[in-house]
């Protein structure tokens, strides 16, 4: 079975398949790290903003500096933040554009297992951020099956259906996390797991969200007719529906933090 790359193009979908997915476990992800208020924020691989919004709703924060390499995902973040509230740049993970120091927080939500060198991410934020600050992260338990959608892709892979992958998704293991975070030098590092959950409307609510996928979708739209059709009785019949119709799925989100150590450590 071959896979590929997942790339993030349309700011609108990622809303839908997976930014509404994302804030709830950034809520109970930002009461875990528990940062001070009034910090210089560094939000890695944001994406259309979805976990940015969080930071300028709830953290009170002197300044918010998102990053990603999608164009078409900052594009919808500069128009989410058209009061200028937040300021966005295109960049990489792995080669940060900005000066050793130069923030209070770095955080990457949903980021980590898309990051192809995980341990130069985090060296990056590592050294983007002062010392005492936070380095910070949370991403779906893949491996573990915390992934909201992983019913679907057992079913894609059961049957040796292409589904695009993340290049990493080890790193999200908590084992790997705190490797990785101890790894980089960082002190007082913690885990946690967060497990969430979203109500779809019925299943054809569903179906739509997952076809707009760059993973699951991708494999879907390339599916023969007949093919595609028993898949999604398949799903119809496997996912739990309420009296109305709604289907409530849950998802499970591995995270870890930790500071900076002092210069003088």
């Amino acid at each position: 079975m071959t896979t590929h790359d997942i790339r993030f193009n349309d700011g609108a979908a990622y809303e839908r398949f997976m930014g509404r997915w994302s804030q709830p476990v950034g809520e109970q992800f930002l009461d875990w790290l528990a940062a001070e208020p009034r910090l210089a924020w560094l939000d890695v691989g944001c994406g259309n903003g979805a976990f940015t919004d969080l930071l300028v709703r709830r953290m009170s924060p002197r300044s918010v500096t998102g990053l990603d390499p999608s164009p078409a995902q900052l594009s919808f973040a500069r128009e989410r933040f058209a009061d200028g509230v937040a300021e966005f740049h295109q960049g990489d993970a792995m080669a940060m554009p900005f000066e050793s120091a130069a923030f209070d927080a770095a955080v990457m939500p949903l980021v980590l297992f898309f990051v192809p060198v995980p341990e130069k991410g985090v060296a990056e934020m590592t050294r983007v951020v002062r010392p005492g600050g936070h380095v910070a992260a949370y991403a779906w338990d893949m491996e573990g099956g915390g992934f909201p959608y992983a019913s679907l892709l057992s079913q894609l892979k059961a049957k040796d259906i292409a589904v695009p992958e993340p290049p990493s998704p080890q790193a999200s293991r908590l084992d790997a996390m705190t490797a990785l975070w101890t790894g980089a030098g960082l002190a007082a590092v913690e885990t946690t797991s967060i497990t969430v959950q979203r109500t779809f409307d019925s299943f054809d609510h569903y179906w739509t969200t997952v076809l707009e996928s760059p993973s699951a979708g991708v494999s879907l739209k390339a599916m023969p007719r007949e093919t595609y059709d028993a898949l999604q009785q398949v799903m119809r019949a496997k996912l739990p529906a309420d009296a109305d119709g709604r289907i409530t799925l849950s998802g499970r989100a591995n995270a870890v933090k930790g500071r900076v150590k002092p210069l003088s450590a």
